[in-house]
C-alpha cells in the first residue's frame, strides 16, 4: 500500500493543524483546524486546499480546539460528506466551538460593514451558522482504546492525551504500518484532567512542539493568583483574564472557587463572560470519567461564578468599575467578548490583564505578552496602561522536558518523527533536544510538504 502524509497545516506554526494521509486509494484528514495569529496565516483559511472536500474519505479529530476543528464547516462547504471521527466529549465541545466561531465571524463582518473599517466591501464571514449545521450530523463518536476499522487495511484507535476534555492521541494503522498523531500533548500532571496515556510503538510519529523550546514555570498557581488578585483589588482595579473556553476556564473557576473557600481572596464578583465557556463547563458534569473534578468541586465552581450569557449583560459588566474578576474569551484575544473589556479597561493602570495560555504570533495576546504600549481594536489604537501578568503554570501543553519524558515511553524510535504544531524556533529546539536526549533523528516539515512513509 502506498502511504504518504502531506502537511496542510500545523507545520511551521502552532495553528491550522491538517495532516492528509494517503493510504492506497483512501485519503484521511487528521485534524481540520483554522489558522490563527499572523495575517499571512489567517489568509490561508481563505485559500483552497490542494484537495477538494469530496476527495477526502474521513476526518479523524484529536480534540475540539478551533485550530484543530475550525476548518470543518469549510471542508463540508467544499464537498466533504464523510464521517468525522472523534471522542464523545470532543463531539459535544466541537458543536459549542463551531457554532461560536460562526457567530463571531458573522458579528465581526457585520461590525466591520457597519463601522466601515474593513477594506473588503462587503466584509464576509469565513463561514456561517448554516454551514456548521450541515457539519454537525457528520460527527461520529469512537470509543477509547478500541480499534475502529475504516476499511479492511485501515483502522485507528484513541488514547487519552490529557490536553483538554476529550482530547486523544490517534494510532492509525495502515496495512500494518502505524502512524501516531500526538495532537496536543497534555502535561504529565494535568490540573483537572488525567495524565496522558503512554504509547509504546509507532513506525511514524507526529509530535507537537508548542513549548518545544522551554520549560514551564512550576510556581503555585493558587499563590500566584491570590497575589495578583489581592494586589489589583488593593489598587481598586479589576482582574481581566483572556481565557480559552475549554479547559483553561474550568481550571480558573476551580482555582478561584478554592481561593474564595479558603478566604485567600475577598468575596468579589467573578464573571464568566463567555457563552462557550459556560456551555463547556456544563459538559464537565456530563463526562466525570474524563477528569479529576468531583461533584462537590463542580458545584462549588457553579456557586462562585456569575454566568454571563447575553450580550446586554456582558456590556453592563464592561461599564462597571468596582473590583471584580472577569474571565472572557478568546484566550489569545483574537475575538470574542474580551475585546470589549480590553477596549474599555486596558487604558487604566488600576486594572490587571492576566495571560494564562499560549499566545500565537500576531495575536493581541502576543502583543501584550511582548510589551506593546498600544493595541489596535475595532479600528482604533488603545493605550496599554493596565498591568500585564502571565501565569504559565496552567498551560495545557507539555513543555520540552515533559515531551521528552513522554517520548521515553516508546519501546524503540519510530522510523520517522515529524515535529509539528510549533513556531520554527520551538520545533527546531525540540529536534535538537530529541537528538541529544534520545538519540532520535527528527525532521521539521514545511507547510505543504509531502512525505512518503515507506
Amino acid at each position: 500500500m502506498e502511504l504518504s502524509i502531506q502537511f496542510l497545516g500545523g507545520a511551521g506554526a502552532v495553528t491550522g493543524s491538517k495532516f492528509l494521509v494517503t493510504a492506497g486509494s483512501k485519503r484521511l484528514l487528521v485534524d481540520c483546524g483554522l489558522f490563527q495569529g499572523l495575517k499571512n496565516l489567517r489568509l490561508l483559511n481563505w485559500a483552497p486546499l490542494p484537495i477538494s472536500g469530496e476527495e477526502i474519505d474521513a476526518v479523524i479529530i484529536t480534540h475540539a480546539h478551533l485550530d484543530h476543528t475550525g476548518y470543518l464547516p469549510l471542508l463540508v462547504k467544499n464537498g466533504f460528506s464523510g464521517k468525522i471521527h472523534c471522542s464523545e466529549p470532543t463531539r459535544e465541545i466541537s458543536e459549542i466551538i463551531l457554532r461560536d466561531a460562526a457567530k463571531i465571524q458573522e458579528e465581526d463582518a457585520e461590525r466591520a460593514n457597519r463601522l466601515g473599517y474593513s477594506k473588503h466591501k462587503p466584509a464576509l464571514p469565513l463561514y456561517a451558522n448554516h454551514d456548521v449545521e450541515k457539519t454537525l450530523p457528520l460527527f461520529e463518536v469512537s470509543p477509547l482504546q478500541q480499534w475502529v476499522r475504516i476499511d479492511p487495511q485501515i483502522q485507528f484507535r484513541f488514547q487519552p492525551s490529557g490536553h483538554i476534555l476529550g482530547s486523544v492521541f490517534i494510532e492509525l494503522d495502515c496495512a500494518g504500518k502505524r502512524i501516531v498523531f500526538s495532537g496536543d500533548l497534555g502535561r504529565q500532571s494535568p490540573f483537572t484532567l488525567h495524565a496522558p496515556s503512554k504509547i509504546e510503538r509507532a513506525d511514524y510519529l507526529l509530535i507537537e512542539s508548542t513549548y518545544g523550546d522551554r520549560k514551564h514555570n512550576h510556581e503555585d498557581p493558587f499563590l500566584r493568583f491570590s497575589t495578583i488578585i489581592n494586589e489589583t483589588i488593593g489598587r481598586g482595579g479589576q482582574i481581566l483574564i483572556p481565557c480559552f473556553a475549554v479547559g483553561r476556564a474550568q481550571d480558573l473557576l476551580y482555582i478561584i472557587s478554592q481561593l474564595k473557600a479558603s478566604k485567600s481572596i475577598p468575596n468579589i464578583p467573578v464573571y464568566l463572560d463567555s457563552p462557550m465557556a459556560i456551555r463547556t463547563t456544563k459538559v464537565f458534569h456530563d463526562f466525570p470519567e474524563w477528569h479529576k473534578l468531583g461533584k462537590a468541586d463542580l458545584e462549588r465552581m457553579d456557586r462562585e461564578v456569575i454566568f454571563v450569557s447575553d450580550a446586554m449583560s456582558s456590556q453592563s459588566i464592561v461599564n462597571r468599575r468596582e473590583p471584580s474578576i472577569v474571565i472572557a474569551g478568546s484566550g489569545m484575544m483574537t475575538g470574542g467578548r474580551i475585546l470589549n473589556h480590553a477596549h474599555a479597561k486596558l487604558s487604566s493602570p488600576k486594572n490587571t490583564f492576566v495571560l494564562v495560555g499560549y499566545q500565537a504570533s500576531g495575536t493581541n495576546g502576543r502583543f501584550l505578552h511582548d510589551g506593546t504600549d498600544e493595541l489596535k481594536m475595532y479600528g482604533e489604537y488603545v493605550p496599554v496602561r493596565a498591568r500585564i501578568e502571565e501565569v504559565t503554570s496552567l498551560s495545557a501543553h507539555a513543555d520540552q522536558s515533559e515531551i521528552i519524558k513522554w517520548l521515553e515511553g516508546f519501546s524503540r524510535p519510530p522510523k520517522k518523527t515529524f515535529i509539528v504544531h510549533g513556531e520554527p524556533h520551538s520545533a527546531d529546539a525540540l529536534r535538537v533536544r530529541m537528538k541529544d536526549a534520545l538519540g532520535w533523528q527528527a525532521v521539521v516539515p514545511e507547510m505543504g510538504e509531502r512525505s512518503s512513509l515507506d
